[in-house]
């Protein structure tokens, strides 16, 4: 959300300084920006190096140094390496960091960011089994794209991928899950994630503590993320538990417990032999060794910084609470994209959700509203805000999710309709009194901007029935 931000706001105010703190030498630029339809977008997310920035904005400075310190009342920051600025309007785009299972421990990798992408990489390069927990976005991805080491994925819920998904659609995407042939094979090339430099000196093994840029929607696309086996692909599934406890070898050996070989067939488990150099507990009772385990359980708001000594309300879950302009409660700080929480009164089809596109339409929009505050002028709600649509891609499958694709917040009064071609394409729609609230769309359906404008539109549909989703009919001539 930063780079948008001041993209916006240096076209806007030629004349003044605009002054860019971060503590990383890259900044996120989006390219390859496409507007699919009306709330829907496609980009691509490249990390370049800030200089780029002010070449081309002259009244951009960049300050490469993290924030040590916020006076709100002083208007002014204080960075880690002693200097101080002061500002009239501040804008906190300091996104959100991983949420470890445990800190600390060398052999728990969060992956959030450029550098622990690559450390992930040289990590498993070395690796036969590894045990990945949590079940958003980024362990979908990962668990499809590792090659030739066994993964044990641990997750809280009954079905897989339980942020965008429903069991439905998991069961539609398992098969691709578990099978050994792979449509493309995987380049090993390297191109994106590199912060300059970064080659030559070896990296600590999860510097997780260090906060990096984000990574963009399609991160594990330069990686080679292959193991030390032949076999292509072996995933076991753990449904409905959590890590308990994480053991080194020492701890394990002391407590004299058995821990299991990589499951076959559910047929009966045996003990493992191997001596793993971690092992983890799962609140289901069982425990695996592996030898690193990674974390993708979300993300926490990165507000600790900002904090001391201010007086910011903080949203449920913990991030800074923003109006409808994308102010914060302190008077000339906004902030914008992971960091933040909406807390206004929201479109009843749209909801926040820590993703880059919402980070890149909350930087846009926070510029617009610091410059009208500026200026002294009155501003409207982003468009992008009335409907929630997210477009991106799981095993291979375009996905899009609309509105209240999962049903959120609507109770029991509503009901599903579903059309699903195994292999190829499945449909979900979410109906609430004969309208659509919200959708997912998996495959080549070329039905997103039709149900787009359904949702926005709140069109009573009763009428059509089950023959909303008939393949036969051709939704779209009715409603364009």
């Amino acid at each position: 959300s930063g780079f948008l931000f001041l993209y916006k706001l240096a076209v806007e105010f030629p004349s003044e300084d605009i002054f860019l703190v971060t503590a990383s030498p890259v900044i996120k630029a989006i390219t390859n920006f496409k507007q699919v339809s009306k709330t829907l977008e496609e980009f691509d997310v490249e990390e370049q190096p800030s200089s780029v920035l002010e070449k081309r904005y002259p009244n951009i400075k960049v300050i490469q140094s993290g924030v040590k310190q916020l006076k709100s009342d002083e208007h002014k920051i204080f960075t880690e390496d002693g200097k101080e600025y002061m500002y009239e309007k501040l804008c906190l785009c300091a996104g959100a960091k991983p949420k470890l299972i445990s800190e600390g421990n060398p052999y728990v990798l969060g992956i959030r960011d450029t550098d622990s992408a690559q450390a992930f990489q040289k990590n498993l390069a070395q690796s036969e089994r590894i045990v990945v927990v949590g079940n958003g976005g980024i362990a979908l991805e990962l668990v499809y794209e590792i090659q030739g080491c066994e993964v044990i994925w641990a997750i809280k819920d009954k079905a897989i991928g339980n942020t965008f998904f429903d069991a439905g659609a998991a069961e539609f995407l398992i098969p691709k899950l578990t099978a050994e042939k792979r449509e493309t094979p995987i380049e090993c090339k390297r191109t994106k994630y590199t912060t300059e430099g970064s080659e030559e000196k070896e990296r600590p093994i999860a510097a997780s503590d260090k906060l990096g840029s984000a990574l963009g929607p399609d991160w594990h696309e330069g990686l080679c993320l292959k193991g030390t086996k032949e076999f292509s692909h072996k995933v076991h599934i753990e449904i409905l538990c959590e890590v308990k406890k994480i053991l080194l070898q020492q701890e394990f050996l002391q407590l004299q417990r058995t821990a299991l070989t990589f499951p076959k067939e559910e047929k009966n488990v045996e003990p493992d032999e191997v001596l793993w150099p971690v092992y983890v507990e799962l609140t289901n009772g069982k425990i695996y060794g592996c030898n690193f385990i990674v974390s993708a359980t979300g993300v926490v708001p990165n507000v600790k910084p900002f904090l001391d000594g201010n007086n910011f309300a903080i949203g449920e879950d913990g991030g800074l609470k923003v109006d409808k302009h994308m102010h914060t409660s302190q008077p000339d700080i906004y902030a914008a994209g992971d960091i933040c929480t909406a807390s206004w009164e929201p479109s009843p089809v749209w909801h926040q959700m820590r993703l880059w596109t919402q980070a890149r339409q909350m930087g846009w929009y926070a510029a617009k509203c610091m410059a009208a505050d500026t200026l002294g002028e009155s501003i409207d709600m982003d468009f992008s805000f009335e409907l929630f649509a997210h477009v991106t891609k799981f095993f291979n499958y375009k996905v899009v999710v609309l509105g209240k694709y999962n049903a959120q917040g609507l109770g029991l009064d509503h009901e599903l309709m579903l059309r699903c071609t195994k292999g190829q394409e499945y449909v979900k729609v979410v109906m609430q009194n004969g309208r659509m609230m919200g959708a997912v769309l998996i495959g080549e359906t070329d039905l997103e901007e039709t149900f787009e404008n359904l949702i926005l539109n709140q069109m009573d549909l009763s009428a059509y029935g089950e023959d909303l989703l008939n393949p036969d009919i051709d939704i779209e001539d009715y409603f364009d």
